[in-house]
């Protein structure tokens, strides 16, 4: 009995805080089945009312087609790139030898400690010099590498067993050799740990969005939804609707790469 206390309480307090983080999510169905007067009323209503023309709303109020797939293309190609490039500068930090290495990584890491916010300017500066204004092109590039993802694969990478790299350098493998067959079939936890991360801060991110593009046709959903606030009112049960079509397609993409994104970010070498 002494020995199942401890495990009765820790599932206990799981089960609390699991509890607590669903209770949001469950909120934004049960507003998204409402009236904006139910949604609004106080005290509020637990429980929801059936109203499912809310969804339907939101495709007559946004272009939600268009700005679904503006997002998934932006997504996908945010999270291409800083796999391929991250991994790229990930394994040059951890395996290769250069002067300045040390310093330059450290460089990288300064720069997590900058608010992302310090970058508007200069990048709206880049993005209009170069035309991009109001294109998919503004979302994509800035978002194609980034210091968090080269710190990630390079801890991953450093628990690697040298052995091998050590065995295809003496078969006459070069560095892009062993990089592209070896580090990276053996890298593959932590790559998609770095896919779910990017592509659910990929989908999600709306300061950039807003500040880049401001044609409908070309914005992202994030954006797009955070059109609906009203500046006197806003329609909550729709908002929330589009919101929980916003979200499924990334719910289902965690749960799908669930185990192998833990593994990733647990992971720190391959042992035995």
């Amino acid at each position: 009995m002494r020995e199942r206390v401890p495990r009765i309480v820790l599932h206990g307090v799981l089960i609390i805080a699991s509890v607590l983080m669903v209770l949001p999510f469950l909120w934004q169905i049960i507003t998204s089945l409402k009236t904006l007067s139910s949604a609004t009323a106080v005290p509020p209503t637990l429980l929801p009312e059936g109203h499912w023309a809310n969804f339907g709303k939101v495709f007559d109020l946004l272009p939600f087609g268009t700005q679904f797939l503006n997002t998934a293309i932006t997504a996908v190609a945010r999270t291409a790139g800083q796999v391929l490039f991250c991994s790229m500068a990930a394994y040059a930090f951890a395996r290769l030898r250069f002067p300045g290495r040390n310093a330059l990584f450290a460089i990288f890491l300064s720069v997590l400690m900058v608010p992302p916010q310090l970058f508007i300017i200069p990048q709206y500066q880049i993005m209009a010099d170069l035309g991009w204004l109001n294109s998919l092109p503004a979302l994509i590039v800035p978002g194609l590498f980034s210091a968090f993802g080269v710190f990630l694969l390079r801890q991953f990478f450093l628990g690697l067993p040298i052995e091998l790299e050590e065995a295809a350098r003496i078969d006459g493998a070069g560095p892009w050799r062993i990089y592209w067959s070896i580090v990276l079939p053996l890298a593959r936890p932590g790559m998609v740990a770095l896919a779910v991360l990017v592509l659910l801060w990929s989908w999600n991110d709306l300061f950039w969005p807003l500040v880049v593009n401001t044609d409908p046709e070309k914005m992202t959903l994030s954006a797009g939804l955070a059109s609906l606030q009203g500046q006197y009112q806003t329609d909550y049960p729709i908002l929330m609707a589009g919101s929980l079509l916003a979200s499924v397609p990334v719910i289902a993409v965690f749960v799908f790469l669930q185990r192998q994104f833990i593994q990733g970010i647990a992971q720190t070498g391959i042992k035995g």
